[in-house]
């Protein structure tokens, strides 16, 4: 289902792109919006001007505290930024017509996201890490900052051009991929786990860290999958602290 996408909002500043986006979505025929933190109202006049139509979706937006309390139910998520500089951005971009068939698939199985960051300064790279690709619109180097509601309308209309393929070839997967909640204890468990066993040290913890995240994610894992994964993290834990015991000290909560 196409309305299974939905639109998080992080932190923007300008009522007019709140009102721009609800508009948007109203276009191409979504109604799940989120805000994270917002600084401008859903209730201001000109953010009532510009939704055009797309006053509903602005009644019904859900303001939350945290990025992870507007992705926990999310199978994939997908950031946007017209910045690739660094590792964290480089390892993950594409543009829209590469990234989102895979957000498209997944639809049918429940929430997928688009963020989108406030509008000075776009997705910090904490932010950006936490998703599972980034999203760069194609425009000229000269000027490369889209306006936050052109962003959203593009990202949009390719997102419902995929969808219409999909309808055409019936190209949806049949395995189910585990929540975003679901997939983040799993990776703080891996953390744990490889940070103990030395995998993850000093200043490159941090990038191979995101690697591993890139690398599971775009495999999009099962309920299953992510079990397995905390049964791979359960057991180098086991071997990490039993490396560090005498010989023939039981480790306490193996069974577990």
């Amino acid at each position: 289902m196409l309305t299974n996408c939905r639109v998080v909002l992080v932190r923007t500043h300008y009522p007019g792109n709140l009102g721009a986006t609800a508009r948007a979505m109203r276009n191409f025929g979504l109604h799940d919006l989120v805000l994270v933190e917002p600084i401008a109202s859903i209730h201001a006049s000109e953010a009532r001007r510009m939704s055009t139509h797309g006053e509903g979706i602005l009644d019904t937006a859900r303001i939350v505290s945290t990025l992870d309390e507007a992705l926990v139910d999310c199978h994939v998520v997908l950031a946007t930024s017209s910045n690739i500089d660094g590792l964290y951005r480089r390892q993950a971009y594409g543009r829209p017509d590469e990234m989102l068939p895979r957000l498209v698939q997944v639809l049918p199985m429940g929430p997928a996201a688009l963020v989108f960051g406030p509008e000075p300064s776009g997705l910090s790279n904490e932010e950006v890490a936490r998703c599972h690709g980034l999203i760069r619109i194609l425009v000229d180097p000269v000027y490369s900052a889209l306006n936050l509601a052109q962003a959203v309308a593009i990202c949009l209309a390719e997102v419902r051009r995929q969808w219409l393929l999909a309808q055409d070839t019936a190209n949806h997967p049949t395995q189910k991929i585990a929540p975003f909640a679901e997939q983040e204890r799993m990776f703080e468990h891996l953390r744990e786990a490889l940070t103990a066993v030395h995998f993850l040290f000093g200043d490159k913890a941090e990038p191979l860290m995101h690697a591993v995240r890139q690398l599971i994610a775009r495999a999009n894992p099962s309920p299953n999958e992510v079990r397995i994964l905390h049964g791979l993290a359960r057991q180098l834990l086991f071997v990490a602290n039993e490396s560090q015991q005498p010989p023939g000290t039981a480790v306490p909560g193996l069974e577990d």
